[in-house]
């Protein structure tokens, strides 16, 4: 994606920032002259591997909600349970702070994220929009609060090694705890491939 760099910034003076150890050096060098590591005004692809990352997270994310994510078995008979069937089922028992503690961090939350990531990518592909500030806002709130998705997959892991009553009760973890967990995964690397700094070279096209 070329772009012309706002008056100014280090990349408008040849500049690039080194993402492994933040020191600013000649982007001709192509590598740090302190860590060694590869030297990029931006980062290669950032939109493309989003979106791919962003497509995979979305196909992960229809198994995570589907398959039960835990099997509770007693007496014989096995109950399983999604992620929407356990929250239906907290606040069936008035267990409404942590139907919606759950609710929020496992539902809500990825599929925010999910949505302002393609937003931010569709947006600086397509050069739509002048609000730089609130973008920028908006990615740093996604890239913060992704990682707290992992609320089920907690609850299941601390249920599956606190639950021992002799064989009469027992969880394990469903395939949609495997499915969750890589939503999460997948879109914090999306998060991470994103680059913020393509919202502020549009203030470069404007000028021009």
């Amino acid at each position: 994606m070329s772009a012309s760099f706002p008056a100014g910034t280090a990349a408008s003076e040849g500049l690039a920032c080194c993402h492994i150890c933040f020191k600013l050096a000649p982007a001709t060098l192509h590598e740090c002259p302190l860590c060694g590591a590869s030297l990029h005004l931006r980062k290669p692809d950032s939109i493309q591997r989003t979106v791919a990352l962003l497509i995979t997270a979305s196909l992960l994310y229809i198994p995570a909600n589907i398959l039960p994510i835990m099997t509770t078995s007693q007496l014989g008979s096995d109950l399983d349970s999604t992620i929407i069937g356990g929250v239906i089922l907290l606040i069936h028992h008035e267990s409404y702070p942590i139907a919606a503690v759950i609710f929020i961090a496992s539902v809500l939350v990825p599929l925010s994220k999910l949505f302002a990531l393609s937003w931010l990518c569709w947006s600086v592909s397509r050069h739509h929009g002048r609000s730089h500030q609130q973008r920028t806002r908006l990615y740093r709130a996604a890239e913060l609060v992704g990682k707290w998705s992992m609320t089920d997959v907690f609850v299941v892991a601390i249920l599956v090694a606190l639950i021992h009553l002799g064989g009469l009760l027992r969880i394990t973890p469903g395939a949609a705890a495997v499915a969750f967990g890589g939503v999460v995964i997948v879109t914090m690397l999306a998060a991470e491939s994103f680059d913020p700094r393509l919202i502020w070279d549009e203030l470069g096209d404007e000028i021009d």
